[in-house]
């Protein structure tokens, strides 16, 4: 096992050396100076960054949710305002908010950490909002087998408020419904009201 990790942390390390090169070609590319004392090591703590912010690609989102437990309450479950951070795909700039998950259990929960671990491994990655919204849904659909599962994200895109239309404040809203919230307005109307509270 200390092999596999020893082989982690090389390749990791090795990735790091290659992210530092390219960044600092960049910053050459777009007119800096890459020997002025307030860049001298940017590099490094841009590869640092990016090995944290792109650290959902070196896991599967089914397995944050861990091991499930049987347990016969079918009521509705909400775990609500996880704070997301991730990057448009688009453009590599971040974006960032809320995920609201509900889930009607059908005899397996999961902790109610392991949710803001499946947020995590979903946005940490080069992403679009819609995608996110629909992988959450369907890993807990998946893993869990609810009788139901809607997931609500919020996000604010620094692509569209900080460049482009230059439109602050403006927010993005998807949602994904799945079983019993596909086919009970009730059900969206009851998730709906309490994840404003």
């Amino acid at each position: 096992m200390a092999g596999l990790k020893d082989y982690h942390n090389t390749m990791a390390e090795q990735n790091k050396e290659k992210l530092e090169f390219h960044i600092k070609e960049i910053l050459k590319l777009v007119g800096e100076d890459v020997e002025r004392e307030g860049l001298l090591e940017t590099p490094t703590r841009v590869a640092k960054m990016y090995q944290e912010i792109f650290a959902g690609y070196e896991v599967d989102p089914r397995d944050a949710l861990g091991t499930v437990f049987d347990e016969q309450h079918e009521e509705l479950v909400i775990v609500k305002d996880i704070v997301y951070y991730s990057q448009c795909e688009h453009h590599m700039a971040p974006f960032f908010g809320n995920v609201h998950i509900g889930y009607i259990p059908s005899g397996k929960i999961a902790g109610l950490s392991k949710f803001a671990r499946l947020v995590e491994a979903v946005t940490r990655r080069l992403q679009v909002q819609e995608r996110i919204t629909s992988q959450i849904a369907n890993i807990i659909d998946e893993v869990l087998s609810p009788h139901g599962v809607m997931v609500v994200v919020d996000g604010q895109h620094l692509c569209m408020c900080a460049r482009g239309v230059k439109k602050p404040n403006s927010k993005t809203i998807t949602s994904a419904v799945r079983g019993q919230f596909g086919t009970s307005s009730a059900l969206r109307s009851e998730f709906m009201s309490l994840i404003k509270e």
